[in-house]
């Protein structure tokens, strides 16, 4: 074989490999766009459990100091799968007739599924703070022990001064859209601070739930 022929031979061989490794990474690319969960129904915000941002505080307020911070929620469609083997803990049923689905990640760390006739509309996640949810009017916090509350109805629209179960007083303050601020107040004054920034936020209060929507809606329940 002449010096020229090898060369167009080795030069053929390395298109032939290259089309066969762009034909194998279209294909992996295909199959990693395929396994997203359903998308929250209309109204309905998916929330997660992430660090609360610099203005959060916690505190020894009164009635009795907050257990715990504020949490943020995330609105996403795609990361609400359970985590790869794990099974539920239990299954409550909701005001609505929907049913949470609850899942242990870790220690600190649950995924609540809300179902409705075998569709998933939402996903909360708890991790180290507690999770918010409105849901249409029906509010839900999953903690991060893992508990799930909730109950219909009893929103204030804010802005405004609101006063909540328990004893707490809200202050409510608009930042932008999609984002708002609530000042969580006792008899010592602030205890807590939740936010919200396109997300839900919740909160465990001492056994008072409360739920801030990134509409600015604030709602409490015992």
């Amino acid at each position: 074989m002449t010096t020229r022929s090898a060369r167009r031979t080795v030069r053929t061989a390395r298109s032939a490999g290259l089309v066969a490794l762009a034909a194998a990474a279209a294909l992996s690319l295909t199959a990693c766009g395929g396994s997203k969960d359903a998308a929250a129904g209309p109204g309905v915000t998916v929330a997660a459990a992430h660090a609360a941002p610099s203005g959060t505080k916690a505190g020894a307020g009164s009635p009795a100091g907050l257990r715990n911070e504020t949490a943020l929620s995330s609105r996403t469609g795609a990361s609400a799968g359970t985590a790869k083997g794990s099974s539920p803990v239990r299954t409550q049923t909701l005001p609505d007739g929907s049913k949470a689905v609850i899942y242990r990640l870790g220690a600190q760390h649950y995924r609540a599924k809300i179902v409705n006739r075998g569709s998933v509309l939402a996903t909360l996640e708890a991790n180290g703070r507690d999770a918010g949810l409105d849901a249409n009017d029906m509010f839900i916090v999953l903690t991060l022990d893992g508990q799930v509350h909730s109950w219909m109805g009893g929103g204030h629209q804010g802005p405004g001064t609101f006063r909540l179960a328990g004893g707490w007083k809200a202050e409510v303050t608009k930042l932008g859209d999609l984002r708002y601020r609530a000042r969580i107040i006792g008899h010592d004054g602030v205890a807590a601070t939740m936010e919200t920034h396109q997300h839900d936020a919740g909160l465990d209060a001492n056994g008072i739930f409360i739920v801030l929507s990134d509409g600015g809606v604030i709602s409490a329940h015992a």
